[in-house]
């Protein structure tokens, strides 16, 4: 099949900015939503919503995730997907963690206070089990009850009850119920990070592939799953400037036309763009996550939102509060738009950040 640069870009950007619905349709129109703690101005997971639910407030995701069909769990990374998805994402591996082999028998006390005390964060299990400690993720130092919370999270034998910011509450969770064998979970999984990041690189594809392996015991042959669902139908393969991408076999073709005028700012790891080798080819510059790389070093800036004006990614947003006043810094790849529909729907895309936040609007530079 072939395709041109133009419908590449008219399928990356339609493929998740559909009309406004509701939150938990949102979510399951997506697949999956990544969460990430920073906020500048906000949380990624709300700055994706935003563009997908009718009247999205920042927060709203926390304010109605208990009761909602909603759950939090690591796909590729972690965040917040549809219930129903969990019955393919276990069981999960089982081999000891770090926490578990230096403190031989504390899960279970940790499980058996969770079902005794919930909803509790991990707060409570400092003050209850006091100062067993262990290695972190970073080679740092972390409470050994906080690391076994995230296993029991992991395994399936907790869940994450409601959240204050990034303070998660857990509950004992149903026993995970799973009548799918490791090909059928992959094939699966393999399916809902294409359908979120359609069309997709399959340089991005492999990466994603090999994440959702490790999470899936039993797994063969995992390097051939994208091939066979091509050669099977389920997805389709075409190739634009030498760079191979895949989307699914159902997914339809946006109409000529079907991009709007309308400014987004959008999340750093927003669907539209968190393809960067795709974002790469699309649009012509390498868009950096920076928030981590030093101020001196700092090419776009901490938490640089990526501006999108009709087909094109043309610049970026910072966005910070203060005082309760919203400022915005913004810079452009190759220079400010002329017309005058851009400065219009800037305008009124800053005008609706500031609603979302729930504060005033102020400098723009």
């Amino acid at each position: 099949m072939s395709l041109t640069i133009d419908e590449l870009r008219r399928r990356a950007i339609t493929n998740t900015l559909f009309p406004s619905t509701t939150l938990p349709a949102a979510v399951s129109m997506l697949g999956f939503v990544q969460a990430d703690p920073i906020a500048a101005p906000a949380r990624a997971q709300d700055l994706v919503l935003r563009h997908r639910v009718v009247g999205y407030k920042a927060g709203d995701l926390e304010r109605h995730y208990p009761g909602s069909i909603l759950e939090e769990d690591n796909l590729h990374v972690y965040g917040f997907l549809p219930r129903r998805t969990l019955a393919w994402l276990h069981p999960r591996p089982q081999h000891a963690w770090r926490a578990e082999r230096e403190h031989p028998g504390l899960a279970d006390e940790v499980l058996a206070f969770v079902r005794a005390n919930a909803p509790c964060h991990h707060r409570h299990l400092e003050a209850h089990f006091k100062s067993a400690r262990t290695r972190g993720s970073w080679g740092t130092q972390a409470r050994a009850t906080t690391r076994l919370l995230d296993m029991l999270h992991y395994r399936g034998r907790l869940r994450v009850a409601r959240r204050e910011g990034n303070l998660r509450y857990y509950e004992a969770a149903p026993p995970p119920d799973s009548a799918y064998d490791a090909e059928a979970r992959l094939r699966h999984l393999v399916l809902v990070v294409i359908k979120l990041y359609t069309p997709i690189t399959e340089y991005t594809l492999r990466d994603l592939v090999n994440r959702l392996r490790h999470d899936i015991p039993g797994v063969k042959n995992h390097r051939k799953v994208v091939a066979r669902m091509v050669e099977q139908g389920d997805l389709i393969r075409a190739e634009v400037d030498g760079i191979g991408y895949v989307w699914p076999a159902t997914a339809t073709a946006p109409a000529a036309g079907a991009v709007d005028e309308q400014v987004r700012l959008l999340a750093p790891f927003d669907p539209v763009v968190y393809d960067r080798k795709r974002f790469e080819h699309l649009w012509g510059w390498p868009y950096r996550f920076e928030a981590y790389t030093p101020a001196a070093k700092r090419q776009w800036g901490h938490y640089a939102l990526p501006l999108l004006w009709r087909d094109a990614v043309i610049g970026w947003a910072n966005v910070s509060v203060a005082d309760g006043r919203m400022a915005a810094e913004v810079g452009f790849v190759a220079g400010r738009p002329a017309e005058v529909a851009f400065a219009r729907e800037l305008d009124a895309e800053l005008a609706r950040m500031a609603e979302f936040l729930g504060v005033a609007e102020g400098e723009v530079k």
